[in-house]
């Protein structure tokens, strides 16, 4: 049973403002065929949700491992997770960003969570994920890496 789980859907916004697509193709197809339009259109949209629903990366911490989309790392090898909202997710996103970090970050997900990789094999010094419970995903981190460190210091 995983600690925390989330899908970074996209919001409905997205969805609703997708639906310009059919009315672009039909006055693009128009002058051809205005039925090609309309069925381009259809098309286009729906091959839009579908890869927007398809492609949305699941964060996940569970059995001592953080997932974030399709790469994962064992929580042993990561530092304290930090929740940045708002304006420090934006500084975390922009002016703050190591161009070495690996990120899962999604434009229309405000906040993130900053995971220190203490790996030093690994060239990413940390990872950003966009998520919408950051203290949430930060405590999840955090309370299954502390376990594992403690008992192996035993």
């Amino acid at each position: 049973m995983p600690e925390y789980r989330e899908r970074l859907w996209p919001t409905p916004w997205i969805y609703v403002s997708s639906l310009l697509l059919i009315p672009a193709s039909i006055l693009v197809l128009a002058p051809v065929s205005l039925p090609a339009g309309i069925v381009t259109g259809i098309v286009l949209y729906a091959a839009l949700v579908g890869s927007l629903t398809l492609t949305a990366p699941v964060i996940e911490v569970s059995g001592g491992r953080f997932r974030a989309g399709r790469a994962e790392v064992p929580l042993e090898v990561t530092g304290t997770a930090v929740a940045a909202l708002g304006d420090a997710a934006r500084i975390e996103r922009g002016t703050g960003l190591d161009a070495r970090a690996f990120l899962v970050i999604r434009g229309w997900i405000r906040d993130v969570v900053r995971v220190p990789i203490e790996d030093p094999a690994d060239p990413a010094p940390y990872w950003l994920v966009s998520t919408r419970r950051a203290d949430e995903l930060a405590a999840a981190i955090n309370g299954s890496r502390r376990p594992d460190v403690e008992g192996e210091q035993a």
